[in-house]
């Protein structure tokens, strides 16, 4: 305007915004045409951004679809964004809650789909105590580490069957208390009647360990002696091992009976190092779906374990305990006096219905 006594601005010049340095260097002209309706040195109408929540598209910020270049835009709201953006510790949680969100969460679909929801922000944290433990087929590669499993599990019934099986013998007590009063009516000594508690515990161990000992060989040198042609080869009967961190840590076997359609685990016996992790009954688990997958009947198993522990894993599995025989017979005993006094075990039978004949 002519009668405007301000001097005329020049037209490269770049306004100066309040708090920002004067020495700002002169922005150059946009030439990108202005939109309809848009006269020369006027600044496009534009929504107030609000950093603390999510940005609008950059579509809208413009009253039409034509591309708006940022040199076109009001100096006054280029230099107020870039105080607010500037300003990031003001905003609460902008250090340490820092959440990386991808485009397709923070912008709804256009065609309308629902948006994806987001991922977790902490992946889901592993049970330390959860081992991975699988059951597989024996390999003839493993057929000393399943000797030796199935040897050190059944040496441990030694001292089992020799102190711990007492208790479940009250006519061997009876008989061992009579011992020791004929010992002291003859002796009148509380010394040698205090010590012969100690000589028949010696006894019972001795002979316990001789007769394991030759159920253990007799065991070597049958089906223990080459596992693979005496449950690999023939069908309805197969051996599983169990393998934690590349390592055989159980074992467990299954022999099928054509004439009375039943199958019998046998063999099951689990490091001692690894126990207490579930692996004897996932063994006996694999044994009942083998059973269900060549449709037997029913399984059943035999045992002279003493151990409480091993009973009640049975009747997890659902076995039921269907008789018991006394003064059981096992392989490589001679039957002598002296053996069956200082020696006895109880065989627990045990079955488990899977359908009926």
């Amino acid at each position: 305007d002519p009668g405007d006594p301000r001097p005329p601005r020049p037209i490269n010049a770049s306004p100066k915004c309040s708090g920002a340095p004067s020495s700002r260097t002169a922005r150059p002209r946009c030439s990108a045409p202005l939109p309809a309706g848009l006269r020369a040195g006027s600044a496009p109408p534009y929504f107030f951004v609000n950093f603390l929540t999510p940005p609008l598209p950059f579509f809208l910020l413009a009253p039409s679809p034509r591309p708006v270049c940022m040199h076109c835009l009001s100096p006054k709201m280029v230099c107020e964004t870039k105080i607010v953006a500037e300003d990031h510790e003001s905003i609460p949680g902008s250090k340490k809650d820092t959440i990386i969100v991808s485009s397709s969460q923070m912008w709804p679909s256009l065609a309308g789909s629902p948006p994806s929801p987001p991922p977790p922000l902490t992946p889901p944290k592993e049970d330390p105590r959860r081992d991975n433990v699988y059951i597989r087929e024996f390999h003839p590669s493993e057929q000393e580490v399943v000797r030796r499993i199935f040897y050190e599990g059944i040496m441990e019934r030694i001292p089992n069957t020799a102190f711990r099986g007492l208790k479940q013998q009250p006519l061997t007590q009876l008989l061992y208390g009579l011992l020791a009063v004929m010992c002291f009516v003859v002796t009148k000594s509380f010394l040698l009647t205090c010590c012969l508690p100690i000589f028949l515990m010696g006894m019972r161990y001795y002979f316990s360990r001789k007769v394991i000992l030759h159920y253990l060989d007799c065991a070597l040198h049958t089906d223990m002696s080459d596992i693979e042609q005496y449950y690999m080869k023939p069908p309805g009967s197969c051996f599983w091992v169990a393998v934690l961190d590349g390592n055989v840590v159980g074992i467990v076997a299954a022999r099928g009976n054509e004439e009375d359609n039943t199958v019998e685990l046998r063999r099951m016996s689990v490091d001692s190092n690894y126990r207490g992790k579930g692996i004897a009954k996932a063994l006996g688990r694999k044994v009942l779906e083998f059973a269900m997958l060549n449709n037997y009947s029913s399984v059943v198993l035999g045992t002279t374990a003493v151990k409480m522990a091993a009973h009640k894993l049975y009747e997890s599995l659902g076995f039921k305990h269907v008789g018991v025989v006394e003064h059981y017979a096992l392989p490589g005993m001679t039957r002598s006096l002296l053996e069956r006094m200082f020696f006895q075990v109880r065989y627990h039978r045990y079955r488990l219905q899977l359908r009926e004949e």
